[in-house]
């Protein structure tokens, strides 16, 4: 059995918000703030992977 990688999405704004993008199979919607020293935040849900647009992800 293989596991796929987590979704990665390049955004324009540090706040965001994920609910899972999958209608009523997703998960509850949650705001997520990408640090300005990271560049990037992982949804605690569903594991996609948040990149300011411009940012290299490091860590």
């Amino acid at each position: 059995m293989t596991i796929d990688a987590p979704e990665t999405r390049i955004v324009e704004t540090s706040r965001v918000a994920c609910d899972g993008g999958e209608g009523a199979l997703g998960h509850p919607r949650v705001w997520l703030q990408i640090p300005e020293d990271i560049g990037w935040v992982e949804c605690p849900y569903c594991d996609c992977r948040y990149i300011l647009k411009g940012r290299a992800p490091q860590g």
